[in-house]
Parts: structure tokens; sequence; C-alpha cells
């Protein structure tokens, strides 16, 4: 039995943000300590066959921590201690925003999922950056940038802008958050004209690597041109996708009704859909998020085309060896199906 079996109906009897927050200010309490040494002696996975190099980095596993968990970049070596291979912080806003009203995040419990309204919360771009600056963290780690709910579609260049000289000197890779469904107007920022204003602006700044994380509710025509904006201006990779606002017939939570966006279990096989939708039409490489809680599903993910895999809503029902059981999951289904490298089985899948 793992301690989180013990632990996980305590935290399920907390408040879901309550909950979130009692596990950021333990992982705070032991990061850059020797506790975090030993937490990483016991979660990470060391095999070369894990390793894989996307624009330019270095990734010594494809595992990692999604947008969200980690919004203020309090915690990013705490997490990488415990096997991920890479951390993505945020979404940053240029200003500090409370976010929506409490409550605003809400658990699913027999569909493994959760919905979240929460609306970019977040203590702005200059605490953020600052505090990135002075964090050592031995994994790349990705910033997302999202716009500030003050500001109109109109000035959204500018205010991505604003956010990334901010965080630049501390983020490996940046990707601009067009795409989640809890910041009224956000999600126009996908059509063609919104879209390459805001990453001219960010390429004049000099943002790279570069990516943009894509909504799971676009059509697929909308999909297809977003694409061929990125490959116009030659970013560095895709992430897709973001939490849907859909809600499958197959719910069966009471919180099914509550709005926002929803994440885990259920958007599983989309979210794989989509990754392979995007990769057979992209050459630019991807990273898959939605609903990946185990190794089975990472790998799905993987053939289908994904580069890296990122996760969050897994980690609340898996616990705090969610990574390293993926990563020895995926050692041996690499000896499975008789790949040396998680690179050689990157889109087998894709027609």
């Amino acid at each position: 039995m793992q301690i989180y079996d013990a632990v996980k109906p305590l935290l399920f009897r907390l408040p879901p943000e309550t909950a979130h927050n009692t596990v950021h200010s333990v992982l705070g309490a032991v990061q850059e300590t020797a506790v975090m040494k030993a937490i990483s002696q016991r979660y990470r996975v060391d095999d070369p066959r894990l390793a894989t190099t996307v624009f330019g980095h270095e990734f010594s596993n494809p595992i990692g921590v999604a947008a969200g968990f980690d919004k203020n970049a309090k915690i990013p070596s705490g997490l990488a201690s415990l096997g991920f291979g890479h951390v993505e912080v945020g979404g940053v806003t240029a200003e500090r925003q409370p976010g929506n009203p409490r409550p605003r995040l809400f658990r699913l419990s027999e569909d493994r999922a959760l919905i979240n309204r929460m609306g970019f919360n977040n203590h702005g771009a200059n605490a953020v950056g600052a505090r990135l600056a002075r964090t050592r963290v031995d994994v790349p780690v990705g910033v997302n940038i999202g716009k500030s709910k003050s500001t109109p579609l109109s000035m959204a260049a500018d205010d991505y802008r604003y956010t990334y000289n901010r965080v630049a000197s501390s983020g490996d890779y940046f990707v601009v958050n067009v795409s989640s469904p809890n910041t009224p107007g956000l999600r126009e920022l996908q059509n063609r004209e919104h879209l390459e204003q805001i990453l001219g602006t960010l390429q004049d700044a000099g943002a790279t690597p570069l990516l943009v994380k894509l909504s799971p509710d676009l059509t697929d025509d909308a999909i297809e041109e977003a694409l061929a904006v990125a490959a116009d201006f030659g970013l560095d990779g895709i992430i897709t996708t973001n939490t849907t606002t859909d809600r499958p017939d197959s719910l069966r939570s009471t919180n099914r009704a509550e709005t926002g966006g929803l994440s885990g279990d259920p958007i599983e096989e989309r979210a794989t859909d989509a990754v392979r939708f995007v990769a057979d039409r992209t050459t630019l490489p991807v990273i898959g998020v939605g609903g990946v809680s185990d190794a089975r599903g990472a790998y799905a993910k993987i053939r289908a085309g994904a580069s890296l895999v990122q996760l969050y809503t897994g980690f609340i029902y898996e616990g705090p060896s969610i990574a390293r059981d993926i990563n020895r999951g995926l050692v041996e289904l690499l000896e499975r199906d008789g790949f040396n490298s998680i690179e050689e089985a990157v889109g087998v899948d894709v027609a």
C-alpha cells in the first residue's frame, strides 16, 4: 500500500482547491532540501530509452506536469523531484489576478475528472518572473502565457509581450495560451488575425522556443488554420489539448453541470484523437495533454504523434508516484514493441 492510498481519502474530504493548496505547501516545504533529494531517488526513473530531445532541449523522460498545477512557479523543483521530465508553470498574465469566485474547482470522482473555472488566477508576470529567476530546476521549465482579463482583445498582443518579457530569462520554452475556456473572449484569439498578431509580437520580442496551445473544441477547419499560422511563423511546437466545455453523456457525477473546463478520464480518447489529427498535419513537435493517468494512455498519445506528454488531473487521482509509474510502464511497452527509444515510438500510429 502506498502512502497516498491512505492520504487521498483525507485530501478528498477537503474542498478541491484547499486540497490542492495543501499539496503545494508540502512540496514547497521540502523542495531544495535533503528530503527532496531522497524523494527524487525514490521517484525518478533513469533509463536512456526514455530520453528525448525536443525543440532544442533534452528531456530525461517525456512525462511532464501541465500548466495550471503550478500557476505561480512556486514548486517546479519539487515537482521535478517526483520524476517528471519537465514542468510547465502558469498560466501567467501581465496583471495579478484573483481569478473567478470560489468554488471554482470541482471533483467528479465517479468519472475520475475535474471541472475548473479558475480564471487565470495568478500572482502576475512581475512576481512569477522574479520567482522563476531565483529558482533552480534540473528539468526544462515551460511558461504558459495567458491574456489578462481586463485587457481588450485588440491589445492582447502587447499584453502577451509584457508577460513574456518578465519571464523570458527563466523559461526553457514559452506557450501562447489562447484556449482556456475560463477567460471571456480568450478563445477568439485562436482565429488567424489575432493569432498572427500575438505570435508576430512575441517573435519580435525574441520568444523561442514558442508553442501554441489549442482547444479541443475547435472544428477541424479551425485546427488546420491554426496549424497553417504556426507553420507560417515557424513555431517550435503545438500543445493539444486544453480542457473542454463539452459534457460527455457518460458523466455520472452530480458536479457535471458545473461550468468550466472538463479534464481527466472522460476526455482521454478525444485528446488522443486530437493529437493524431494534429500530428498528421504538421511536422512540428506535439505535446499531448488530456486524460493521461497511466503508461497505456501516455503511450497511446506518443504513438499518435506526441513527442512529450503532460498531465494534471491524473496526478490528483493517482498521487505523487504517477510519473515514476508511467515511466516504468513506458519502458515495458517499448520493450514489448521492440523500440530502442521513446523517439522511435513517436507517431507510429499516424496514418
